[in-house]
């Protein structure tokens, strides 16, 4: 499967879905390998909805999915009267994915957004069906489901959705196997779909709001990182604080900016290297003097997106919902509402703007980096390492945040003004919102890279100012990334050490 990028990550705490808010730290801790359980409120709205589903079929009327078909042929009936079939042919139909499988992180992530959504009983699925769901998080059933051909919902669901119901295929046990075998080997008993329980289960944006999820969670760990980063740079580099002074930021106080800043100066608290060049220039180049505006500006836009993604995590998506009402006697009885609640526009424009903002931290980053390593800028030996000639140093690791810089930026075209129409021109508006959230979460793992490599060279070059002591906390990071690396031969030997 394709890696994640996130790192391995294992949170033992349970997980509880239903009436309470989900945040996107839950959601990433499920994807992994967080166990999961549903809140008994939660399953006493399911189940209620659930019993009451058949009032809506006695009514006679047409209620999308449920006693009609879907997209373009919601006016046809269905010729069919065993449910179950109905809605494994709709899975079946659906499924039509194509390219690499999501990975393990990202179809987790999307079944605990199902879950969370399904939870709040306003589907009509059975308590069986969500339940089968945590189950299969529960023991390691991961389905099968390719990551391209979505244009927001309904492709990667629906692949998922089969292995539910023991077609499809799924990993278990590091085995790619049929979804039933799959089931089987972990114990989970076969069922089969009852009341438009496939159609729930690929109407939301789970796929959107899963994949988003973990896009944010990387740029929420990533943006400090940043800071730790540009910090390590701005010393090295023989850079001055004046630009983050408390003062200065009052005059022009965004939420982000007026952060960083502070963050910038507690991490350089105590360096003797800002103290002893504090007069080596009038002013910083951009890449260091506004780390607070860029970083800033991320973190502000972090936090819109982070928002968004957690009211889509807590929302319900599904089309049409039941609410509780009466019926003619005043009886008990549900009330359909259909809608456009599936559309994933809110969140997929978020996660093209997190595109965007992950995009400015990467490129600042990699101009740090080959700032850093030309001597011609950086007063420092060519590319780090004294003596060199046959020794390239760190000539080759700016080459590396180069490339993936200009990756991002390709990957901050936005992906939700490339709409098209489908299904003969009833669902003429896509979100593409599948396609903004995997793009978002390539985007934060390159970023991972970047500032990695910016982290080494700004390291690296701190050495040249000993015996001078950095700050208090690019002193911590130069200690910590020296003793992990400078073990290793090749660090010796691109050091010269």
């Amino acid at each position: 499967m394709i890696g994640t990028g996130e790192g391995t990550v294992m949170d033992t705490e349970t997980v509880l879905l239903g009436s309470a808010p989900t945040s996107i730290r839950e959601i990433v801790a499920i994807a992994h390998g967080a166990p999961v359980a549903l809140d008994e409120r939660a399953i006493r709205a399911i189940d209620r909805t659930h019993r009451l589903l058949p009032t809506v079929l006695r009514s006679g009327s047409p209620v999308y999915g449920l006693n009609t078909g879907v997209g373009d042929l919601y006016t046809i009936v269905p010729d069919t009267h065993d449910p179950a079939d109905a809605q494994l042919q709709m899975l079946r139909s659906h499924a039509s994915g194509v390219g690499d499988p999501h990975d393990e992180a990202a179809v987790r992530a999307i079944m605990a957004c199902t879950v969370r959504s399904l939870a709040r009983g306003y589907s009509g699925v059975s308590v069986r069906l969500v339940q089968t769901l945590v189950d299969m998080l529960n023991r390691g059933v991961v389905p099968y489901a390719p990551s391209q051909g979505s244009v927001g919902y309904l492709t990667a669901t629906a692949h998922i959705g089969l292995a539910v119901f023991g077609e499809g295929q799924a990993w278990f046990g590091g085995e790619l196997l049929p979804g039933a075998e799959a089931l089987r080997r972990a114990g989970l008993p076969g069922q089969a779909p009852g009341l438009r329980e496939g159609h729930a289960l690929i109407s939301g944006t789970f796929e959107i709001s899963g994949i988003g999820a973990l896009a944010v969670g990387k740029v929420q760990t990533l943006i400090d990182v940043a800071d730790v980063a540009g910090a390590t740079s701005v010393e090295a580099l023989r850079g001055n604080t004046r630009g983050f002074d408390a003062r200065l930021q009052a005059l022009r106080p965004h939420p982000g900016q007026v952060l960083t800043a502070r963050r910038l100066r507690a991490l350089l608290a105590g360096s003797e290297i800002i103290e002893r060049f504090r007069d080596h220039r009038l002013q910083d180049p951009l890449s260091l003097r506004c780390i607070p505006q860029v970083h800033g500006a991320v973190r502000d836009c972090l936090d819109y997106v982070a928002g968004v993604v957690e009211c889509e995590i807590n929302s319900v998506t599904d089309n049409p919902v039941f609410v509780p009402g009466e019926d003619a006697d005043g009886a008990p009885s549900l009330v359909a509402l259909p809608g456009g609640n599936g559309h994933g526009a809110p969140v997929a424009t978020a996660l093209d703007c997190l595109a965007i903002a992950i995009a400015e931290m990467s490129t600042m980053s990699q101009a740090r980096s080959d700032r850093l390593t030309n001597s011609h800028l950086s007063e420092l030996p060519p590319f780090l390492v004294a003596g060199s000639g046959a020794n390239s140093g760190f000539m080759i690791p700016p080459y590396v945040a180069a490339a993936l810089a200009a990756e991002n930026r390709a990957h901050a075209a936005p992906a939700t003004v490339h709409t098209v129409s489908t299904c003969a021109g009833q669902e003429d508006h896509v979100s593409m919102g599948t396609t903004a959230a995997i793009k978002a979460r390539r985007a934060a793992w390159n970023a991972g890279h970047i500032l990695a490599v910016e982290l080494l060279c700004a390291a690296q070059a701190l050495d040249f100012h000993a015996p001078l002591r950095p700050g208090v906390g690019t002193g911590a990071a130069h200690a910590a990334i020296g003793g992990f690396f400078r073990s290793s031969q090749q660090w010796r030997s691109i050091c010269g050490r």
